[in-house]
Order: C-alpha cells, then sequence, then structure tokens
C-alpha cells in the first residue's frame, strides 16, 4: 500500500511504465498526462524494466549503509553489562563513557529495553511454563508476616509510634523476654493452581508440619467443589513439606509431590509473585489498628482476587473464569 504523500498508487504506477515501455509513449507525454513529475515517470518505469509489475510497490526508506551506526563490538558490550550487570542505559553510558540515548536505542533495537522476561540471577531470558488445564500442578507455600501490634504498625504510625504500640500489646507474652517486645509473627499458608492462577489461603501462628497438611487437606477440598481435582502439588524443600506427614497426606488424596531444586525459588515463582501480590494488595495496603483487623480483611482480598482483579498473565481477565465450570454468576 502506497504512503499517504504518493502521487500514484500502485497501479497508476504500473499504467505509467506499460505506456512508455510498451506502447513507446515519451516519458515527458506520459508525465503530463498523469500530471506527476519527469523524473517520477522516469522511476516508474526503469522499474518496470527491470522488475516489472512486481516492482511498483513502495520500497524502505532506509538507507542502504549507516557509516554512523553503533560498533558491533560496543553493541555486545552493552547487552553484556545490560544481561549480566542489568545495568540501566545511563549507567551503561557511563561505564562505556556513550550517550545514554545511543545505549538505550541499541537495547530497543535488541529488545532489552525492559528486563521483564530476563531471569534476576543468571541473566538468561526466563523460562516460562504454564499446565495445560486446572488441576495439573498447584503450588504451596508459606509467607512470613510480623503481627501488627494494637494501634497500627510503624509503616503507618511511624518507628516510634509503632514500639510504643508494640509494648502496650499482650504484655503476658513478652516474659522473659529481654530484647524488646514480642509480637510474634503470622504465617500465611498459599495455595495457588498453576493453570488458571486461582488462590486459596489461610492464616496460622506456625508453619509445622501438622498445619500444613491441614491446609492442603482444606484446599483440595476448596478445589474439588469449585470442580479441580489436584494431580500434583509443588514445594520447596521446608521441613514442613519434607515430612513424612506431608508425604503420608498426599499419598492420601492421591497427589503427587514435587519440589523445587535448592535454592531455586524461581520453580515456584508463581507463588512467589502472588505474596508480592498479595503484601501489596492487603498486608500492607493500609493501616490496619489490630493483628484481628488484618486477618479479618483476607477473605475478602481472596475474593476480589479469585473474582474480579484481571490478571495479567492469563489474559487480563480474572482467575475463576479459567475454571470449566465457572458458571455466569455462579461465584459471584
Amino acid at each position: 500500500m502506497s504512503h499517504g504523500n504518493a502521487a500514484l498508487t500502485p497501479r497508476q504506477r504500473l499504467r505509467v511504465a506499460r505506456l512508455i515501455i510498451d506502447e513507446g509513449w515519451t516519458v515527458a507525454a506520459a508525465a503530463d498526462y498523469f500530471r506527476v513529475s519527469w523524473p517520477t515517470a522516469a522511476k516508474w518505469a526503469r522499474r518496470y524494466v527491470e522488475l516489472g509489475s512486481e516492482g511498483m510497490g513502495d520500497r524502505s526508506s532506509r538507507p542502504h549503509a549507516h557509516p554512523n551506526r553503533t560498533p558491533q563490538l560496543l553493541v555486545k558490550k552493552i547487552v553484556h553489562l545490560r544481561i549480566k550487570k542489568r545495568l540501566g542505559p545511563v549507567q551503561i553510558a557511563g561505564r562505556l563513557g556513550m550517550p545514554a540515548s545511543t545505549v538505550h536505542a541499541v537495547l530497543v533495537r535488541c529488545r532489552l529495553n525492559r528486563l521483564t522476561h530476563v531471569d534476576v540471577r543468571t541473566g538468561e531470558p526466563a523460562r516460562r511454563y504454564e499446565h495445560d488445564y486446572p488441576g495439573s500442578l498447584i503450588h504451596v507455600d508459606v509467607k512470613k508476616l510480623g503481627n501488627i501490634p494494637d494501634g497500627g504498625g510503624w509503616r503507618f504510625v511511624g518507628r516510634q509510634q509503632g514500639d510504643r504500640h508494640r509494648a502496650a500489646t499482650d504484655p503476658a507474652r513478652r516474659k522473659g523476654v529481654t530484647r524488646g517486645p514480642l509480637v510474634g509473627h503470622a504465617f500465611v499458608h498459599t495455595v495457588i493452581d498453576d493453570h488458571s492462577r486461582v488462590a486459596y489461603a489461610e492464616i496460622h501462628d506456625d508453619e509445622t508440619a501438622a498445619t500444613a497438611t491441614g491446609v492442603l487437606r482444606r484446599a483440595v477440598s476448596w478445589f474439588t467443589d469449585h470442580g479441580v481435582r489436584v494431580e500434583r502439588v509443588l514445594s520447596d524443600n521446608g521441613s514442613a513439606y519434607k515430612s513424612h506427614a506431608w508425604r503420608d497426606t498426599c499419598t492420601e488424596l492421591g497427589i503427587t509431590p514435587k519440589k523445587t531444586r535448592p535454592y531455586r525459588p524461581q520453580t515456584n515463582g508463581k507463588i512467589e509473585r502472588f505474596h508480592r501480590t498479595m503484601s501489596d494488595g492487603w498486608a500492607f495496603t493500609r493501616h490496619y489498628n489490630s493483628e484481628s483487623a488484618r486477618r479479618a480483611a483476607l477473605p475478602a482480598w481472596l475474593h476480589h482476587y479469585n473474582q474480579h482483579r484481571p490478571h495479567t498473565a492469563i489474559g487480563k481477565v480474572p482467575p475463576i473464569t479459567r475454571l470449566s465450570n465457572n458458571l455466569p454468576g455462579h461465584y459471584t
């Protein structure tokens, strides 16, 4: 398709060329007939002789030579610093002594201007996977959070006031503690389906094997109520997931247990990313006056995440839409 300022369309160019070459018109006569310049008519006649009717289309305006283009050796250095060091254009430009705009142009050309799909630790392109149907694999993990003292935590009230709230919260639990108030921790046991990203979570005061197996049983029952049969479960190498109780529970439920490679949390990256979303959307999103208030807000946030929040990794639709039995209005 010709550009907006073209005097002739490809069909008209062919007519000009045929009048000159096939019918013997002069270039000046053909140019005058079609109201174009002499060089334009001559150009299309020449291309017709060289390429035939296939040569009537627009050519790229890209130059044949780029004398000022960044040398290939320098491009390799830019790419190396980007991938291995994960540096930005300004930092790379400072190391190589060149304009940051040039570095950015090279990164765009090499499709490295964004580091979304580059592994943080290795610098290699991230290997992503997704199981074909719900229940084929679920991910499990525990998110450890500090309990919020009565009156609010330091994130919203400041360090000094936060310390006062900690000192006033549950004095009985501080018996024998000499290094400051003991408020304790909350352990959020999370389960997420690999295909749909539908999530299930419970908050407990520990991460023992007994607690983890109880969460697994209830999560499997919850997924069963939503028409999903769990086949495999992927966990890290925490003590709860390496226990005999975990193995026996998986056998009883007909689930194949799998473990991530040691010191390789990227394998369980979906649930790690869910923890970040959960922290931003629930745990630290607003001021809670107490830990009980934060815990009470988790079910509502989970409902929003599963039923209403668009998930960018699955086509910007809520996770629940990927479950086969999600009839309109059934879970909302």
